[in-house]
C-alpha cells in the first residue's frame, strides 16, 4: 500500500512464545536524510536499543507556531491516568498544562498527522489525537512510562481502545532557553528541545511487550516556555 498506510497485522488466535515478530511502526535511518512525502527530513542520532531516534526539520517555523497560536487559550492543567480505575486524574510529577487537537481539526495538523505517518510506516488511524504539553519555568514531567500496563485495571480499559503504545513522536514546537530536556534516567541521555525537531522512541519489543528500559521524563524548565506535542502510536485503530 502507500507509505504510512500499512496497519498492524491481526493479533494470531493464541500467541506462541515462538511467534514470529509482530508488524512495528519503524522509521527508515538507512539515510541521513529522509523523504517524507512533502519535506526533507534530518536524521540527528540513533540510539539502536531502545530505539530512541532524533529527527530534525520535521516541521517548519510556520507550522510550530500554527499549531501552538491554534491550542492559544484551550491549556488546562496537565493529567495522568490512574492506575486504579483510568481516570484522568491531576499528579503532582505532571505540573504542564495540555491541550488536545483531534486528527483534521485544521489543514495544518491534518498535514503534519500524514507526515508523520509516512515517517514511522504506521497508518494515521491507529494513532492517538495530538496532545500538546507547556510547560513554564519549574514545570516538569517526572520519569514515567507511555506505555499502557496490562495488570493495571485503569491501564485496561485504555488498552481495549486501540491497544498498546508501540511508538512516542515528541514534536518540539519551540525553543527553550535553559532546561526542558526529555530525559532518559536509565540510559544517561538528555535530549533538549529545538522547535520543528521529533523525538521517536519504541516503547515496546517486536512482540509489542513494554519495554522497562524507555522510562522518560520532561526535566524542569530553568528559563522560557517549552512547548510540546505528543503523538502516540497504536496497535489498532484509535477513535
Amino acid at each position: 500500500g502507500p507509505a504510512g498506510a500499512a496497519g498492524p497485522a491481526p493479533a494470531p488466535e493464541a500467541a506462541s512464545a515462538f511467534s514470529a515478530p509482530r508488524a512495528m511502526p519503524y522509521i527508515d535511518v538507512s539515510s541521513n536524510r529522509i523523504a517524507a512525502p512533502d519535506r526533507e527530513v534530518d536524521v540527528l542520532f540513533v540510539l539502536k536499543k531502545p530505539q530512541v531516534i532524533l529527527l530534525g526539520n520535521v516541521l517548519s517555523d510556520a507550522e510550530c507556531d500554527a499549531i501552538v497560536a491554534h491550542c492559544g487559550a484551550r491549556y488546562t492543567r496537565s493529567t495522568v491516568t490512574a492506575e486504579a480505575d483510568g481516570a484522568s486524574v491531576v499528579h503532582e510529577g505532571r505540573t504542564s498544562e495540555m491541550a488536545f487537537i483531534q486528527r483534521g481539526e485544521t489543514e495544518v495538523v491534518e498535514r503534519v498527522d500524514r507526515r508523520l505517518a509516512a515517517l514511522a510506516h504506521w497508518s494515521p488511524e491507529c494513532s492517538e489525537p495530538f496532545q500538546l504539553q507547556k510547560y513554564g519555568v519549574t514545570q516538569e514531567y517526572r520519569p514515567h512510562y507511555d506505555w499502557l500496563d496490562p495488570d493495571s485495571a485503569g491501564h485496561r480499559s485504555h488498552l481495549a481502545r486501540g491497544g498498546q503504545r508501540l511508538a512516542t513522536f515528541v514534536l518540539y514546537l519551540c525553543d527553550v532557553e535553559q532546561g526542558g530536556g526529555t530525559v532518559f534516567p536509565g540510559l544517561g541521555l538528555e535530549v533538549f528541545p529545538k522547535k520543528g525537531s521529533a523525538l521517536w522512541f519504541l516503547n515496546t519489543d517486536d512482540n509489542h511487550q513494554p519495554d522497562p528500559q524507555t522510562l522518560h521524563g520532561g526535566a524542569p524548565v530553568v528559563r522560557g516556555t517549552k512547548i510540546i506535542a505528543n503523538k502516540w502510536l497504536r496497535q489498532e485503530r484509535y477513535g
